[in-house]
């Protein structure tokens, strides 16, 4: 391109041949960002319905992925055997329209067209992917007039699209999915691509479908209010809401229900993993014994509520990684104010840290992310600082959740046995009664670990008295149950891989 090209007079005029590199490095940029925008927020809008896991993950980026190479190297193609003048604008409408339509398109699938929703995951980010991708070449083709500029030209785009990508990871991760619902950034990124496509027509006069594609942007709004969607806040983790009974409050994080709450009764327990731990609890303590506890999880806050109203005087302390999960247990589920319950959103593994040696009498594992415990939370290091912030009577209780082989479950007592003296495992006969290769329905295990001795007698009792139909296994039976599983730790830990896969509309 000749110098007078690039002025800023020339940058400045609408329909002339090529671009200046000012509105250039503007479509590449803003191009590559939404890509990356479009790629986190899936994960966020697939959660609900495919869970929050590394496989889950995996997927979404190997798409994304898919769509930045084919669209580079078709919008390549494309762009020798067509003007890429006309290219530009209807690549960032289409897809705008397509970003604008997903959130509706996908809930309404999920609710009534399940078994089809992995293929139109995978469209809504191929299409807008690969037609985002497209435009960095069909750009570079433009800006190429003379071969003595090529590897500069080249370069400067790939640089600008590669700080573009860097800019769309940062501000969706660190602002604005912690601000807006995903639905809105969706709606929002569509509005701005169709703009976008505006823009790119005037500065290139090669196409003039905008009004149509708004038109699209506006159904995609409106989608979403008459969509399925299931959530009454999305918080920076999780899409939540609240279902209410007769008797009390149900908190459920991405389709699943986590924890019970009877506003009137904190004693009420209607989940029976809680009860099982409520059992183990009491079993291994004198009654209305204050205690110190810290809490691996929170959600509803059931069991630091229980502890509270059965044990005057306790101190709970939870970490809870969901800020927003916090806000719905004192709006919505009626925590009170002054009840011996503290909280402090981080992750579970660095509260551990704050915590001083020999500090609590208890220490509850209920954290989950999607449908299993965030894998750093379940290895040998992180089971060694739940063993050093216990006392020498205190005990650890973890809820843990596996189907089939129980592979994961497996892992996990095992990992346990190789930190603590004592193991015990509550559950389901059928779970917990036969041997490693055996597969069985699942649902949710209660595994306690502790220095000192677990008074069988006592928890089987109390296990009877709340009704669980539950049954403890430990010594040589569970020995045999564990079988050859593995040791989970910081250097390898595949717990997704170690789960069984189940219906996340079964609940926990």
């Amino acid at each position: 391109m000749t110098e007078s090209s690039s002025s800023p007079a020339a940058e400045c005029t609408p329909g002339r041949v090529g671009l200046g590199p000012r509105a250039a490095a503007m479509l590449v940029f803003g191009s590559s960002a939404a890509v990356l925008v479009v790629e986190i927020v899936a994960l966020r809008l697939l959660a609900p319905y495919l869970g929050l896991t590394l496989e889950t993950s995996t997927m979404v980026i190997g798409i994304a992925l898919t769509a930045i190479a084919f669209g580079s190297w078709m919008g390549g193609h494309i762009a020798d055997q067509v003007d890429p003048r006309r290219l530009i604008g209807p690549s960032l409408g289409v897809s705008g329209a397509v970003v604008a339509l997903t959130p509706s398109v996908l809930r309404a699938t999920a609710e009534w067209a399940p078994a089809v929703l992995l293929v139109i995951a995978a469209l809504t980010i191929l299409v807008p992917g690969a037609l985002l991708s497209a435009v960095t070449p069909f750009v570079t083709k433009l800006r190429l007039t003379t071969l003595a500029e090529t590897g500069s030209v080249v370069g400067r785009l790939s640089g600008v699209g590669t700080v573009g990508a860097i800019v769309g990871t940062v501000l969706t991760g660190f602002v604005l999915v912690s601000r807006l619902p995903v639905s809105g950034i969706l709606l929002g990124l569509g509005a701005l691509l169709v703009a976008g496509s505006a823009w790119a027509e005037w500065r290139t006069r090669g196409w003039s479908g905008a009004p149509a594609l708004t038109l699209m942007v506006l159904a995609g709004g409106l989608g979403v209010t008459v969509a399925p969607g299931g959530c009454d806040v999305e918080t920076k983790y999780h899409c939540a809401r609240v279902v209410a009974d007769s008797d009390g409050r149900t908190l459920v994080l991405d389709g699943l229900r986590h924890s019970y709450v009877d506003i009137d009764d904190p004693t009420h327990l209607k989940f029976e993993y809680v009860r099982a731990i409520a059992a183990a609890v009491d079993a291994a303590f004198p009654q209305g014994e204050p205690l110190a506890a810290h809490h691996l999880g929170g959600g509803g806050l059931t069991l630091p509520r229980y502890l509270a109203a059965t044990r005057p005087g306790t101190r709970s302390l939870v970490s809870e990684i969901d800020g927003g999960v916090v806000g719905i247990s004192r709006e919505q589920l009626g925590l009170p104010s002054q009840a011996g319950i503290g909280v402090r959103v981080e992750d579970g593994r660095l509260g551990l840290r704050r915590l001083d040696t020999g500090s609590r009498d208890l220490v509850v594992g209920d954290a989950f992310g999607g449908v299993s415990v965030p894998w750093h939370l379940t290895t040998v290091e992180a089971m060694t600082d739940v063993r050093r912030v216990l006392n020498e009577n205190g005990l650890y209780v973890a809820n843990l959740i596996d189907h089939g082989g129980m592979d994961f479950a497996r892992a996990e007592v095992a990992t346990l046995g190789e930190t603590f003296e004592h193991v015990a495992v509550l559950g389901e006969p059928a779970d917990i009664g036969q041997g490693p290769t055996a597969d069985s329905g699942g649902g949710n295990l209660v595994v306690l670990a502790s220095d000192r001795p677990v008074d069988l007698r006592a928890t089987q009792k109390e296990l009877d008295a709340r009704r669980t139909g539950w049954k403890i296994t430990t010594g040589g039976d569970l020995d045999s149950w564990t079988g050859d599983a593995p040791l989970l730790t910081d250097d390898h830990a595949p717990v997704d891989q170690l789960l069984q896969p189940y219906s996340p509309q079964t609940g926990r």
